[in-house]
């Protein structure tokens, strides 16, 4: 599909309006330019204008952020969302820790539902709030590195809460090159959780090739 054609119109709100419905998104994502302007003969017809209309970003940014936007306002959620990049929205607003929910798992449920919404697009989008992500990233981290000393300290596995996917990778992620643990992630969904489990000095190489080779490849 086109981001942009030209149209004869008597206002920029008309073109604008004729841009929001060809595209599915709102229209102040719509740009007008005025490429001619004709003032009628003798004041008996309307003026008009040959505009330029075309999309202030990217296709499938701006018609999930349409989504979201109706959404929010159906939940009466002070929520905005916002075109922060190429292919990223932000939510930010009074409500935006609402839409977080506990470990994230309800913005991936919306990120999973304006993926959906998109899906004849062959694009994806990435949803954050306010650098939630960013901020649970570097909180597994941590974790898994304090869980790997209990492990180490007390000799025994420590199993973690139960978390999604995108985080149980991250904990694997996060120990891959420690020669002195390895992971694994048991339990069946939504219970799925990852165990920390501490390597004996004499069994430590091995079972770390062999952990390598396997490739936690349930998580990837």
């Amino acid at each position: 599909m086109e981001n942009s054609f030209i149209v004869e119109v008597q206002s920029l709100e008309e073109a604008q309006s004729l841009g929001s419905k060809k595209w599915s998104v709102e229209p102040e994502d719509v740009v007008v330019e005025v490429l001619e302007e004709n003032k009628g003969i003798w004041g008996l017809f309307s003026k008009k204008r040959k505009v330029q209309v075309a999309l202030s970003g990217e296709l499938h940014l701006l018609k999930a952020k349409k989504f979201l936007k109706e959404l929010f306002s159906y939940m009466e959620l002070d929520v905005v969302p916002e075109v922060i990049d190429d292919d990223s929205l932000n939510l930010t607003g009074k409500d935006a820790g609402i839409i977080i929910g506990r470990y994230g798992e309800t913005l991936k449920a919306l990120e999973y539902m304006a993926n959906l919404v998109l899906r004849d697009s062959m694009k994806r989008v990435n949803i954050d709030s306010d650098g939630y992500k960013e901020r649970r990233l570097k909180s597994l981290e941590k974790l898994a590195l304090a869980a790997a000393r209990e492990a180490t300290r007390k000799g025994r596995p420590v199993k973690l809460e139960p978390m999604s996917s995108w985080e149980r990778r991250i904990i694997h992620l996060t120990l891959k090159d420690r020669e002195d643990v390895t992971t694994n992630s048991q339990g069946v969904e939504p219970q799925r959780c990852v165990v920390v489990t501490p390597l004996k000095s004499r069994a430590r190489k091995a079972t770390f090739r062999a952990t390598k080779l396997r490739g936690k490849r349930e998580d990837n």
